[in-house]
């Protein structure tokens, strides 16, 4: 199968990880590189044998590439999306898909009037210890779900972070930040979600940075930094989810948990890819470990990207969908206008759940 063409935009942070794994895919060929830093860009071009250092635009003028990978900062996000499909690429981001939902909808919108494709990171659903408790659900181990927990509770970003400003400027905060991984991988076990309850909140109205390059710097907080909601999933479960960067004494709270009418499911943390995987059925007192199907347990960030450009080449459709994306990003929204408006927020969008991964292919190839 012809390879397609990959060009990377943002070589910050997350970059290095895509870059990596881009060549480990055999359906993908890291063709160019772009950064507002061009020696940022140069660097990783050394580092991950990337024969070409473009300008943004540069970089979307080449004829040879195919798909774009967005890893610009949120605020960017749809400028680039848009930028790339009206290109002729099909493209890829980093959480979110856009800041606003009416930036989200202009990029899907865009994409189906240019026959193209979109995808948007999470892709961790598609490791190994999701996969694996997504399988479970499908078997029925716990019985059907009748509800849901999700906690991502942390500090913030400050004390470690180099630039941590944009966490706590709009389209940051925890739920934007790290709500993507928890419901994206909710919908995924759970499917699409039908109405949101939220609350909202801030403890602080400055934050003071601790980490190195910035150290004493102070940051206004212009977006809540606890997050509190519901769920109600159209299948019938109902959920509840907290994500905060107002936690400083720490959490025990687990991560993700499914319960079902003959049982509990622990699900991994939805930032990685592999497990463990635990469930307790009723009666039990012990917890029990399920071995981890064969396929992606490490850091694998790239495998959407690669997803996509099978379905490039096949015509099927792609697992980390814009759909997908915007159904998550119209949640995540939801719970803040809830919290303002001081009711229920039914969801407009919904999406297919994506199909799990086959199971008997080489490591990093896909179906086509």
């Amino acid at each position: 199968m012809k390879k397609v063409k990959v060009g990377i935009i943002g070589c910050g942070k997350i970059s290095g990880i895509y870059m990596e794994n881009c060549h480990k895919f055999d359906i993908l060929e890291l063709w160019a590189c772009a950064d507002i830093d061009r020696s940022r860009a140069k660097e990783q071009a050394a580092k991950y044998q990337i024969p070409n250092v473009y300008t943004t635009e540069e970089l979307l003028a080449d004829p040879e590439i195919e798909l774009v990978i967005n890893l610009t900062i949120p605020a960017q996000h749809a400028a680039i999306n848009l930028a790339a499909l009206e290109a002729g690429k099909h493209v890829y981001v980093e959480k979110p898909l856009a800041v606003t939902r009416e930036e989200g909808l202009k990029v899907l919108e865009t994409a189906k009037a240019k026959g193209l494709l979109v995808g948007c990171a999470p892709e961790t659903f598609l490791g190994a210890g999701i996969q694996t408790a997504l399988k479970l659900v499908r078997e029925g181990r716990i019985g059907t779900p009748v509800a849901a927990t999700a906690f991502m509770m942390s500090r913030g970003h400050e004390h470690w972070h180099p630039d941590p400003e944009f966490y706590y400027a709009a389209g940051g905060g925890p739920m934007f930040d790290m709500g993507p991984y928890y419901l994206t991988a909710l919908v995924q076990l759970l499917g699409p979600i039908r109405s949101v309850a939220g609350l909202t909140g801030a403890a602080l109205a400055e934050r003071t940075i601790t980490s190195e390059k910035k150290f004493g710097q102070k940051v206004p907080v212009d977006i809540p930094t606890h997050v509190a909601g519901l769920l109600q999933f159209q299948e019938g479960a109902i959920g509840t989810i907290i994500t905060s960067f107002d936690i400083f004494g720490g959490s025990d709270l687990p991560r993700i948990e499914i319960y079902g009418t003959q049982g509990t499911l622990s699900v991994p943390d939805p930032n990685t890819f592999g497990g463990p995987v635990l469930y307790r059925l009723t009666g039990e007192s012990e917890w029990t470990e399920e071995p981890l199907l064969p396929g992606y347990s490490e850091n694998t960030r790239g495998i959407g990207p690669a997803d996509m450009a099978y379905a490039i080449r096949s015509g099927r459709a792609h697992r980390a969908s814009g759909e997908l994306a915007y159904h998550v990003l119209e949640a995540m929204w939801a719970f803040h206008d809830s919290s303002d408006e001081g009711k229920f927020y039914e969801m407009r969008s919904t999406c297919g759940a994506p199909r799990p991964l086959p199971l008997d292919l080489p490591a990093y190839t896909l179906d086509s």
